[in-house]
């Protein structure tokens, strides 16, 4: 009996002392095999918190959220997370497995040296609907003012996709600042937003696996994950071009955990692991040994790999600096 509760209390301390590594993310970002084998590789547990844009991310560590470890942005906002001093410097002899990392897609981000941040996943937000409810021979911008689709339509909640998406579907830069081209982006989001039920960034999901919405703007890997599911949806890549979003590992300068943070950026960029977890995701990994390691079929899906012709007409989300409080104005006008 002594003997026993020996060992219970020694489990106890034990389980007390393991190591907890906060990781603060996008809803359905990383595998569950590969947060399971992380934990068992290293004795630790893993806690994964959510945030569903950029912004509400940022404005939240800016009201000194802390105790995060490990923190995925999009490449436009860590140059400003950079300016701020919320980064630390990377430890890249901790860090072997950046050798895997594809350099085409270092080359389009800021950070290319990778002193604050290292390549995840390489994305596109896009459209889907339900099969033979909203006509979809043209795959164009357009289709969101469809009559079909009237309310029972979903745009994303953020702001510099979704204004992204208005400029390339004006045939503009996703980036300007021109006041002219912003005007009118103003305009054809706000005749967008009278088609659509609301603006989302996770319900969509559901609500196009169940028939709720017709035709939704939304994640690449979010809807491929539907489609995998659901063959009454449909994937629509706009011939205008979309916007390519980059989402990255970043440590928090006040990490607590920054040991076992590195290890686990170490860890998604092990080539099995990034396989698995990209086919999981149904996001892109820039790691070039895993692409050998997944199935031909994924490669093809097209929210994977995007038509040669579309992609030219793509573009990644830059930092404005001072410039972004002209999105934030037109922002607030769409959504007041």
């Amino acid at each position: 009996m002594i003997r026993c509760l020996i060992a219970l209390l020694f489990a106890a301390i034990q389980t007390h002392a393991a190591d907890t590594l906060h990781i603060y993310t996008w809803a359905d970002y990383i595998s569950p095999q590969a947060l399971e084998s992380f934990e068992k590789k290293h004795a630790c547990r893993v806690v994964v918190d959510t945030f569903d844009s950029n912004e509400a991310m940022h404005a939240k560590l800016k009201a000194g959220a802390s105790g995060y470890d490990l923190i995925f942005p999009t490449s436009y906002i860590i140059p400003l997370m950079e300016r701020e001093g919320i980064l630390a410097p990377l430890d890249h002899a901790s860090l072997p497995n950046l050798a895997h990392l594809d350099p085409a897609v270092l080359d389009k981000i800021s950070d290319r040296t990778m002193r604050h941040s290292v390549p995840y996943t390489v994305g596109y937000s896009i459209l889907a609907a339900r099969r033979g409810k909203v006509p979809t021979a043209e795959a164009s911008w357009s289709l969101l003012l469809r009559p079909e689709g009237a309310k029972r339509l979903t745009l994303l909640d953020d702001m510099r996709e979704t204004i992204g998406a208005a400029l390339k579907a004006l045939g503009h830069s996703i980036n300007s600042t021109d006041d002219a081209h912003l005007a009118a982006a103003q305009e054809l989001l706000l005749r967008w937003k009278a088609q659509a039920a609301k603006f989302d960034n996770e319900g969509y999901k559901a609500g196009l696996d169940s028939g709720e919405f017709l035709l939704v703007h939304g994640y690449s890997g979010d809807l491929w994950q539907v489609a995998q599911e659901n063959d009454q949806v449909e994937l629509i890549i706009p011939r205008e071009g979309v916007v390519m979003g980059c989402d990255e590992m970043v440590i928090p300068s006040r990490a607590p955990q920054k040991k076992l943070a590195h290890a686990f950026i170490n860890h998604l960029l092990d080539p099995t692991v990034a396989a698995e977890n990209m086919q999981w995701t149904g996001y892109l990994c820039p790691n070039l040994p895993a692409l050998d390691k997944v199935d031909a079929a994924f490669l093809r899906n097209p929210a994977i790999t995007i038509p040669e012709e579309v992609k030219a007409r793509s573009e990644v989300i830059r930092d404005l600096g001072p410039d972004l409080a002209k999105f934030t104005k037109v922002w607030d006008a769409v959504k007041r």
